[in-house]
């Protein structure tokens, strides 16, 4: 079987789609409760500020997530590295264009959505239905 010819599982039934829709949840729960409570600047700084965390991340997970099965193996491995290099530098970008391009903006509600959605990764394992048995 080609590996370039795999059988791929609808996004939103891998594993990994549980965590990537609570970030998402958070990234609109925390820029809403900033629109509320310290106004519009800080709202769409959240915002931008949670994006910049989720897209890389479902960037990643569409790069991760495309091969399956022990054939596939360094497809695998090469898929991963290939998905954290990309993940870096968008994630780099999309800082850089947030930063050089939204004024008025407010750096403390960007880096804390940011780190509040990443900190949903921190979570995954309880968050995935598939469980992984150990060999």
């Amino acid at each position: 079987m080609d590996v370039r010819m795999q059988n791929r599982l609808p996004f939103h039934r891998l594993a990994v789609f549980p965590v990537l829709m609570t970030q998402l949840v958070v990234v609109l729960l925390f820029a809403a409760v900033l629109w509320q409570w310290q106004g519009a600047v800080a709202g769409y700084s959240g915002l931008c500020g949670g994006v910049i965390a989720w897209l890389p991340n479902m960037y990643f997970a569409h790069k991760a997530f495309r091969f399956s099965g022990a054939r596939a193996a360094q497809a695998i491995v090469r898929s991963f590295y290939a998905g954290e290099a990309g993940k870096l530098v968008l994630t780099a970008v999309l800082f850089a264009l947030t930063f050089a391009g939204v004024k008025p903006l407010e750096p403390l509600a960007v880096f804390g959505v940011f780190f509040l959605t990443q900190l949903v990764n921190w979570f995954a394992p309880l968050l995935m239905k598939k469980r992984l048995s150990r060999p």
